[in-house]
């Protein structure tokens, strides 16, 4: 992966280029110190990827994904993350279990805190942290491109007035499940949260 598909990706992926905003060769070449087909061949990987589209006659622009595929996307996910949360609670060890633990009492102090942002970080940190002790290398893949193509309905979601408190406890019991080495609660409880965010999203969308 080239420096110039990774710098616009986080650009994307932290806001600085917004859904359907046209992405200009030229000005990508220079704000990243880019030769053209260096940029060309990084807005082609990025369109693969989910997060760029190609207009015809118009050139690439960010990918605006509607409330309906973020539902479609969460709805896949939900198979994937429960499989990953089945695998880790057969992997876990103690330090593993430890390092979750850890993530859900830094959740619980963001939640007690107000500290919207802090919680969203630490929810990304989780999953991720999960995926990795699952050890399925092609579910972590997959579900890192999903997560990707959905962040700005997940920036939405974590902002969504209640959601942290909501969540909170459906975090705890993916982290309890895996501690306790129980790979059909683990799945449940990782397809039970996802559930909650297909509902949350129906609630932003009305």
């Amino acid at each position: 992966m080239s420096d110039v598909t990774a710098a616009i990706r986080e650009a994307i992926l932290g806001g600085e280029f917004v859904p359907n905003q046209r992405l200009v060769e030229a000005d990508l070449s220079e704000q990243f110190a880019a030769s053209r087909a260096g940029v060309r061949a990084a807005l082609a990987v990025l369109a693969g990827e989910g997060l760029v589209e190609r207009v015809q006659n118009r050139g690439a622009r960010v990918r605006a994904v509607s409330v309906a595929e973020a539902v479609e996307i969460t709805e896949v996910r939900m198979v994937i993350e429960g499989l990953c949360a089945a695998k880790a609670a057969e992997r876990a060890g103690t330090a593993e279990v430890g390092d979750l633990r850890t993530i859900g009492e830094e959740m619980r102090a963001a939640v007690a805190s107000g500290d919207v942002l802090g919680y969203s970080r630490l929810n990304e940190r989780l999953h991720r942290r999960v995926r990795e002790i699952s050890g399925q290398r092609t579910a972590s893949g997959v579900l890192e491109r999903l997560r990707a193509q959905n962040v700005r309905h997940q920036f939405k979601l974590a902002m969504h007035p209640g959601r942290p408190q909501v969540s909170l406890p459906q975090h705890l019991a993916i982290i309890d499940a895996i501690a306790a080495h129980d790979p059909d609660a683990a799945e449940r409880a990782a397809r039970a949260h996802l559930r909650s965010v297909i509902e949350t999203l129906g609630e932003i969308a009305s």
